[in-house]
């Protein structure tokens, strides 16, 4: 059943709205963020609202305007976007009072520019996850990426405008030149754009033309951070941390591989894919990049690299489990999108918290912290086991729906490469913690004395942590909005 609501629009436009005051009350910080926290909490009730209606089988709708003949400006609203509001929206709250902290301690310059940008930022992520149809979707994923630019560049220095132009001329380049010649075949072919059930290839038979139209999407949506398209994600490491936490942890590049299930699922459809022998190229395209991304990572000193070809891995692991077009692996990739969230936004609040205690950003430089910053570094355990996969956090949950979705589309080499990732996730994460709690005295490079950092850059993680715990004990939230939406695939 579908139901017509503009709640769906408001919770979109709650933050845009906010860009207005955000900037204008440039000269009163707490004046501007309380309007940061009075738009996040608006957007995460809003999206909280329709959770029970999706629960219940139903979707919500909402055509804005017609763009070209079949293809409207379109939302809907159904349980795979649900997972993605609910991760997006709450992790805002969050992060805005991580921001506070860190802007606030570092003294960073324009912060109301930084505000203003988030604000934009979550509109067009909401904007994506409610999107009806491509050319939506393709709309609003593009406006990310020009309101994420001035973040990646915030301190304007050289590093950050060659991180920044990276930034753009990665996700600009390959969703212009791949992404958007895709979505005109398809309309050529189909004369729609709106994301069926199984689907809306049924009937047409591509033969070459098939593989080349996935990948032009896989690679297309470059957020997705696939490789070799992947250099933009390090790159953008030159951000505050506020920003690579929520921002590349979360709502840029969930948006990608967000875009990518979406075309799997609702334009080539499951069933179509698998009748057309594609499983095995989306799958081992991501399979390489998941071990790779997992071998690179054990190499980086720098904590934020280390994170951010963590979660370069991580992303493909979503792709991977989705392109099995298994019904457990489809659960489990789209589970990941929260499991994961929950759990790298806590590493990266911990490397941040670091940063702003100690001036500290190198792996190396952190042998012994967990005796001066012990909460932190308790936190950065548990994000650890959450990417990992080790009990007792969701990251187990949705990876163990993978792993049984490998098993069920006969995928055997995937089985191996999720454990062998997972293996590797190990070795680049447990060493940290355990130098940072079990050096000896003579190694330790802090004095046996607490000394965390401002309690606002503490706070954050220890919330989403605790989540992730949640998340392995109560995880019928997540799989059961999965499993809503898969009930009509």
């Amino acid at each position: 059943m579908v139901i017509q609501s503009f709640t769906p629009l408001f919770a979109m436009l709650s933050s845009l709205v906010a860009v207005f005051p955000i900037t204008l009350l440039k000269q009163s910080e707490n004046r501007r963020e309380m309007w940061t926290f009075i738009a996040a909490i608006i957007k995460f009730a809003l999206v909280i609202s329709m959770v029970p209606i999706i629960l219940g089988g139903q979707t919500i709708e909402l055509t804005l305007v017609s763009l070209i003949p079949n293809v409207p400006l379109k939302l809907r609203v159904d349980g795979f976007g649900m997972v993605f509001a609910l991760v997006a929206s709450s992790l805002w709250i969050v992060t805005s009072i991580y921001s506070i902290g860190y802007m606030r301690k570092s003294k960073e310059h324009a912060q109301s520019r930084f505000f203003a940008c988030f604000a934009l930022a979550l509109f067009a992520t909401l904007g994506v996850a409610f999107s009806a149809n491509l050319l939506t979707m393709y709309i609003f994923y593009e406006i990310l990426s020009l309101s994420t630019y001035p973040l990646v560049a915030h301190h304007q220095d050289k590093e950050a405008k060659i991180g920044g132009r990276k930034y753009l001329t990665y996700l600009l380049g390959t969703s212009i030149g791949l992404a958007l010649p895709a979505m005109l075949i398809i309309y050529n072919i189909t004369g729609t754009l709106d994301f069926g059930p199984n689907g809306i290839m049924a009937g047409h038979e591509l033969g070459k033309l098939l593989p080349v139209l996935v990948l032009m999407f896989m690679y297309g949506f470059g957020k997705a951070g696939l490789m070799p398209l992947h250099a933009w994600l390090p790159g953008a490491m030159v951000a505050p941390t506020p920003v690579s936490s929520l921002l590349h942890a979360v709502a840029v590049v969930k948006v990608g591989v967000f875009c990518v299930i979406r075309v799997i699922t609702g334009i080539f459809g499951a069933n179509y894919l698998t009748l057309h022998g594609m499983v095995p190229l989306i799958c081992y395209v991501a399979g390489f990049t998941v071990i790779t991304a997992s071998l690179m990572a054990l190499y980086q000193d720098n904590l934020k690299r280390r994170l951010a070809f963590s979660t370069i891995g991580q992303l493909a692991y979503i792709i991977m489990g989705v392109g099995l077009c298994s019904y457990l692996g489809i659960v489990g990739g789209v589970a990941h999108i929260a499991m994961h969230a929950f759990g790298k936004i806590t590493l990266f609040f911990c490397a941040g918290a670091i940063y702003v205690a100690t001036g500290k950003k190198y792996i190396s430089q952190m042998v012994g912290i967990g005796k001066r910053m012990p909460i932190t570094m308790a936190a950065f355990f548990i994000g650890s086991l959450s990417v990992i996969g080790f009990p007792p956090t969701g990251g187990l949950v949705s990876k163990l729906y993978m792993l049984r979705g490998a098993l069920q589309a006969d995928m055997i080499p995937i089985v191996v490469i999720y454990l062998v990732s997972s293996f590797l996730n190990a070795c680049y994460f447990l060493p940290i913690v355990y130098k940072a709690f079990f050096c000896t005295d003579s190694e330790s490079q802090y004095e046996d004395k607490i000394n965390e950092a401002p309690l606002a850059c503490i706070i954050p993680p220890v919330i989403t942590a605790c989540v992730t715990i949640a998340l392995f004990i109560y995880p019928n939230l997540v799989i059961n909005l999965v499993e809503s939406a898969m009930g009509v695939l």
